[in-house]
């Protein structure tokens, strides 16, 4: 070996040894930090004295074993109820959402200094607030039901299926826009024939996955007034019948993997 190579084999080990030991510090910070977090959050603001025992906790737990089955024929509305809500929100999210597309694509956009920002703010805004914050204004609006939920459903809808939908249309392939430009066709055929088509299927995919999402939402946002199960979950919990709980659980859990088998066939069928 010549002392040139020699001397770049050395080079080499030796950055090889800081980068190792640089990296062995990064984890060693990162342990530290979540040591720190977890002392902080979960050991020290947590009331351990009013956990009690092993058996104090795993006889609270052992309440909520078991089902009401007198419960069970009270939950076809409430559940159907809560399929509505995410319907009706998840359809109503994509009418509100249209503009924010439009105005959130940068190669599509009208006026990029000003629709560009206004509709990733709409979209950021949309996403940045809770569900249930969004039920709780919408009740406080409109008062106690469905419609408090769908509207907050299709608020909460916009901010994500405007992104994707967005995204997609700025990463399509420009030829087929450039060549329906190229024979003078206008805005609205170049939107028809050369963007929809790229766009649709992630679009609708987009879609179905956010009602998928819709009903887990619309399942619990009648802990705040909103209407269908978490209604029932909410009074449940107040009137202390915990095997009741359990039951509107395994009824929002039936409903999710409904919702999931649903979407899945849906996707198949139309993507």
């Amino acid at each position: 070996m010549t002392a040139a190579a020699s001397a770049s084999l050395d080079r080499y080990m030796a950055a090889r040894g800081r980068n190792r030991r640089r990296r062995w510090l990064i984890y060693l910070a990162m342990a530290v930090a979540a040591i720190w977090c977890l002392n902080d959050t979960v050991v020290a603001d947590t009331d351990w004295e009013r956990i009690g025992s092993l058996g104090a906790i795993l006889s609270a737990v052992g309440e909520f074993i078991g089902i009401d089955w007198g419960l069970v024929p009270n939950l076809w509305q409430p559940a159907l109820e809560t399929i509505m809500v995410a319907t009706l929100g998840t359809l109503l999210g994509v009418i509100t959402c249209i503009p924010a597309i439009w105005f959130g694509a940068m190669n599509i956009t009208p006026y990029a200094p000003v629709t560009y920002p206004l509709a990733r703010l709409m979209m950021t805004l949309s996403r940045s607030i809770h569900e249930i914050v969004w039920a709780l204004f919408f009740v406080a609006a409109v008062g106690l039901g469905a419609l408090a939920g769908v509207l907050a459903i299709a608020v909460r809808s916009v901010g994500f299926i405007a992104k994707m939908s967005a995204e997609a249309i700025e990463d399509l392939d420009p030829k087929p826009v450039e060549a329906i430009r190229a024979v003078g066709g206008n805005d609205f055929q170049v939107f028809l024939y050369a963007i929809l088509p790229q766009v649709l299927p992630a679009m609708i995919s987009v879609i179905i996955f956010e009602w998928e999402i819709n009903i887990r939402r619309s399942s619990i946002l009648g802990l705040v007034g909103a209407g269908g199960l978490g209604l029932v979950f909410f009074r449940q919990l107040n009137t202390f019948n915990h095997p009741g709980v359990t039951t509107v659980i395994a009824a929002i859990l039936v409903l999710v993997l409904l919702g999931e088998i649903v979407s899945h066939y849906v996707r198949k069928a139309v993507i």
